[in-house]
């Protein structure tokens, strides 16, 4: 296809996407500012995430039919997460260096790899968020805080912040849920997702994302933002079943200057290649 031709093929499906997110809740003018008001906090966090580092402990099990543990591992991690975008591109990029450099999961264990979910709130960022329909939910409270529930759905063959790895390939995951924000700032305080649709097709039977996010204010910074708290993901394939919960902690400013290696929210099956789709560096 002619560069000319393909470029505005790429921009009508961008265009059609929009409308149709607008379209979703065209009738709702609070749940709008609401969405556009969590768009440009998002935006602003990007602003200040790359230069914010902190400890990750993750625990990772693997469970029998009976939700017996097979087999599990812990270990900690100096925990960097890099995020650069812009309304036409958004780049992810994390460093994880563990705490004990000795220490290494037995390969006989299985188990599985997640990365990225706390940064789920990206559904959002203008790069994702008309792949979204997006509906009222109510109100909660919150760590004592009145909270908008937001629900939110994949819209079919949309741009997706979420990924399965799987033998060397990437299957787009699109999810529902639901998202709880402060409706004065647009700060995401807890977001809840799983699969829209079937995807036995790539032997996924269930797939349950739970993020709980907390305000941190570091040094110098004029207000708070909502780092990740806990990362809770389970999923079962059509013969195993996972489940990881990746707490984080000790926040601290950090400037970084060196090589990245660059990934999208991702999942890996055991012994299936992670796979990086692009490379990037860090000025």
């Amino acid at each position: 296809m002619p560069r000319n031709l393909r470029t505005a093929a790429i921009w009508t499906r961008c265009l059609t996407l929009a409308l149709a997110s607008l379209t979703a809740h065209a009738d709702n003018p609070a749940l709008d500012k609401l969405v556009e008001r969590t768009s440009r906090q998002v935006d602003a966090y990007l602003e200040q995430v790359s230069n914010v580092t902190c400890t990750e402990r993750v625990s990772q099990l693997k469970l029998a039919a009976n939700g017996s543990v097979q087999a599990s591992d812990e270990a900690t991690y100096n925990y960097l997460i890099l995020l650069q975008g812009t309304q036409d591109d958004l780049i992810l990029s994390e460093s994880r260096l563990p705490r004990s450099p000795e220490h290494k999961a037995p390969k006989h264990l299985s188990l599985l790899l997640s990365n990225g979910f706390s940064t789920l709130f990206l559904i959002f960022h203008p790069y994702y968020l008309s792949s979204y329909h997006f509906e009222p939910g109510g109100e909660d409270i919150i760590r004592g805080q009145t909270v908008a529930r937001v629900r939110f759905t994949a819209i079919p063959g949309a741009r997706t912040p979420a990924v399965l790895a799987l033998r060397g390939r990437e299957y787009p995951l699109e999810l529902t849920g639901d998202a709880w924000i402060d409706p004065a700032t647009g700060m995401v305080a807890r977001i809840q997702a799983r699969l829209a649709g079937d995807q036995r097709d790539i032997g996924l039977r269930s797939l349950h994302v739970q993020v709980e996010y907390t305000p941190i204010r570091l040094p110098a910074w004029p207000r708070e933002y909502l780092f990740p708290d806990t990362a809770t993901i389970e999923v079962e394939t059509l013969r195993q079943h996972w489940r990881n919960t990746h707490h984080f902690s000790e926040y601290m400013s950090f400037m970084v200057g060196t090589d990245e290696n660059i990934a999208d929210q991702q999942l890996a099956e055991p012994d299936s290649a992670h796979k990086k789709p692009k490379k990037g560096k860090k000025k």
